[in-house]
């Protein structure tokens, strides 16, 4: 449950969440995505009434879930030729092939997903956000299971959208990774939102500090 929750993400920029398990994370994203409607309050992304207009918003919005929701029996590239058919987007090989050079999986391409570790298996996910036009990524713990090799190519995949003016919400009870990328940290507890402060503001002792203090006594 979700309850009095107000945030602005500008074009340009990275929120981190952060939150331990239950905190309402997923939900948040879920309404953010237009997939869970809330029983009150609003949501505008790109200048348009998302909870009006969900239609409208979504070909601006990506969502990139905890599971990497691929067909193992499927290649790199049959798997983003079915995710752009169904989405609607152009499947024509050169167009998905692009796509997946800029996940650094061109040379995959005809590999079966059962083969792909989970670091390459989220890019395959992330490579669905190049297929589109969206402007507003959501990520839900993005770097879980990632090496360190996978995790620093996340943050630059990351900090390259940001550079092409997209915006990014990112979803964690870890901090490993996701300060590198954060302009803001807001911190979730029991569904209220507990802090939201520019991450220039805090150090990564005094965020510990923080969300230990205010995350105390939920559920980790």
């Amino acid at each position: 449950m979700i309850d009095g929750v107000s945030l602005e993400v500008p074009a340009g920029t990275c929120l981190v969440l952060l939150g331990p398990n239950g905190a309402g994370k997923t939900t948040l994203l879920r309404i953010l995505a237009t997939l869970v409607r809330p029983s009150s309050g609003s949501l505008t992304v790109a200048g348009v009434d998302a909870l009006r207009s969900p239609e409208a918003v979504r070909e601006a919005i990506a969502m990139v879930a905890h599971g990497s929701y691929v067909y193992e029996d499927l290649s790199a590239l049959e798997n983003l030729r079915f995710w752009a058919t169904m989405g609607g987007h152009d499947a024509s090989e050169g167009r998905l092939l692009a796509a997946l050079s800029q996940v650094e999986l061109e040379a995959v391409a005809h590999e079966r997903a059962r083969t792909f570790s989970s670091g390459m298996k989220r890019r395959i996910g992330l490579a669905r956000v190049a297929l589109g036009r969206a402007r507003l990524l959501l990520l839900d713990e993005p770097f879980t299971g990632l090496d360190r090799q996978g995790r620093k190519w996340l943050s630059e995949f990351l900090l390259a959208f940001k550079g092409g003016g997209g915006a990014v919400v990112l979803a964690t009870h870890s901090f490993e990774g996701a300060l590198g990328v954060a302009d803001r940290i807001a911190i979730l507890a029991g569904g209220r939102l507990v802090l939201d402060q520019p991450a220039a503001d805090l150090s990564r002792d005094d965020l510990r500090r923080l969300y230990d203090d205010l995350t105390e006594g939920s559920p980790r």
